[in-house]
């Protein structure tokens, strides 16, 4: 079983059709939409502020989700695809993004839509990331527009995870 804990009488909403890994966490001020996944081992850590998680959103492996105390809450869209072992904090991240494995994205930062960071990124606090780019490197750079190929897959993506979690649900 997953762990679901409130904190200070606040406990995570869950939406319709969400598969939550036996070993993930969420913990208070969390708002997941429809059709989302949260893997292995994430954490989703609403103790100190909020985290609000769109629809077709998919939380990877690893993955720490947290915000800043009395600052910061963590808004994450929809159809976005946060991979292994990423770290999101305190941030904005707008619909269809990829955040690579390993990706680090602080405090106000903004990731507009139809975005790509690149694994192993640091994206720094206050930093927006313009639609329609690839950002690499720490800390991040624009790198690229996005080819259309990229813009395709930001928005299969989501829909590959909704297939995923299916094989791990009960018959």
């Amino acid at each position: 079983m997953p762990t679901i804990l409130p904190i200070k009488g606040i406990s995570p909403l869950i939406g319709e059709e969400v598969y939550i890994a036996d070993n993930a966490t969420l913990v208070g001020d969390v708002t997941i939409g429809n059709h989302c996944s949260i893997w292995f081992n994430a954490v989703v850590r609403g103790d100190v502020n909020y985290i609000k998680i769109g629809d077709y959103t998919n939380i990877q492996d690893g993955v720490v989700v947290h915000c800043t105390y009395l600052k910061n809450g963590t808004d994450i869209g929809s159809y976005v695809n946060v991979g292994h072992q990423a770290i999101v904090h305190g941030c904005v991240v707008h619909d269809y993004v990829l955040i690579g494995m390993g990706a680090i994205v602080m405090d106000r930062a903004v990731v507009q839509s139809n975005v790509i960071i690149a694994a192993g990124a640091v994206v720094l606090e206050d930093s927006v990331l313009e639609s329609g780019f690839l950002y690499a490197g720490v800390p991040a750079k624009k790198i690229k527009p996005l080819t259309e190929e990229q813009l395709a897959m930001l928005k299969q993506l989501p829909h590959n995870y909704v297939l995923y979690s299916s094989w791990l649900k009960p018959e």
